[in-house]
């Protein structure tokens, strides 16, 4: 099924702004992610559309090229635009003009064939041996993949697609090579490479620094003044977490080893900040306890806070 308008998936206009597109992508992001619907394969189908959308529409050029036509909601290029590098080099009348839209991916002896044939007229008596040309595309890749790893189906044209594995701790932006991938090359030439750079969606609620998980745990006020042990997510699942008594809203633990996955195949950790929430809607037998309690134990939390 063919992918649908990306303006419509986030339910944006045309001339939306940066901040528009991603206020929308996180707004439906929290709604339909896997993590907060378990068992649903809807949102989970619906998230990942979700994602694509916002893949295309926060890459400016990407962007630009959809607006004018040059690629689908996919991402992959149109029919009319899929071989225009190679354009020019087919027979013509005398006099045709020859168009070469670009040198990237070509290797140096690639070039010198490239000037051989026109220092030879340009066509017939040249017998042109040229490596085809690197194709770039973008795959977007959820939190939780993009840490663990896995393989996913990147869909490069209507009828073509590879699937690519995703390597444990893949950065965003980093660049993964397929090698053979790319555009044919010219009169048995090697063909080029893939090169897929790796977009990864915001989660949720995980946030990354370096190679550190970071995590905001709702807790309740019992458990941080009693103390306790809660389950807590983590990328590879969820784990049991101590809560020491009286920790107060804030208060940062450390899971080690819990974090993404480094080259020398150690591990960051996970960082748990404690944010204290009281019951919704009020609680009438704590807010009585506590107007009796309050006033025969006073403190000032914002002491020293005078500028």
């Amino acid at each position: 099924m063919a992918a649908r308008d990306p303006y419509e998936v986030l339910g944006v206009k045309k001339e939306a702004s940066e901040d528009e597109i991603r206020a929308a992508y996180r707004k439906l992001a929290k709604k339909h992610h896997p993590d907060l619907n378990p068992g649903n394969k809807e949102a989970e189908t619906r998230f990942k559309e979700i994602a694509a959308a916002y893949d295309l529409l926060s890459d400016k050029d990407k962007r630009a090229r959809y607006d004018r036509g040059e690629i689908d909601a996919a991402g992959a290029e149109r029919p009319e635009h899929a071989y225009s590098r190679y354009r020019g080099f087919a027979e013509g009348a005398p006099g045709e003009r020859y168009e070469f839209h670009s040198a990237e991916g070509m290797a140096p002896e690639d070039l010198d064939d490239l000037f051989a044939y026109f220092s030879r007229g340009g066509r017939g008596g040249a017998n042109i041996r040229m490596r085809g040309a690197d194709l770039h595309f973008s795959l977007t890749v959820d939190f939780v993949t993009a840490v663990n790893g896995a393989r996913q189906r990147l869909q490069l044209a209507p009828e073509r697609s590879l699937e690519v594995t995703i390597p444990r701790g893949v950065r965003d932006g980093q660049v993964l090579r397929l090698k053979g991938q790319g555009e044919p090359g010219l009169n048995g030439g090697p063909p080029g490479d893939a090169l897929i750079e790796i977009r990864i969606a915001p989660h949720a609620f995980f946030r990354r620094e370096g190679d550190d998980i970071h995590l905001e745990l709702p807790v309740t006020l019992a458990e941080a003044v009693l103390g306790g042990k809660v389950m807590v997510p983590t990328p590879s699942g969820a784990v049991s977490m101590t809560i020491p008594p009286d920790s107060n809203a804030g208060r940062v633990l450390r899971l080690r080893g819990k974090g993404v996955p480094k080259p020398d195949g150690s591990q960051g950790d996970e960082y748990v900040t404690l944010k204290v929430v009281l019951p919704e809607g009020g609680d009438a037998d704590l807010a009585a306890f506590l107007r009796g309690w309050a006033p025969k134990h006073p403190y000032d939390p914002r002491r020293g806070m005078t500028p």
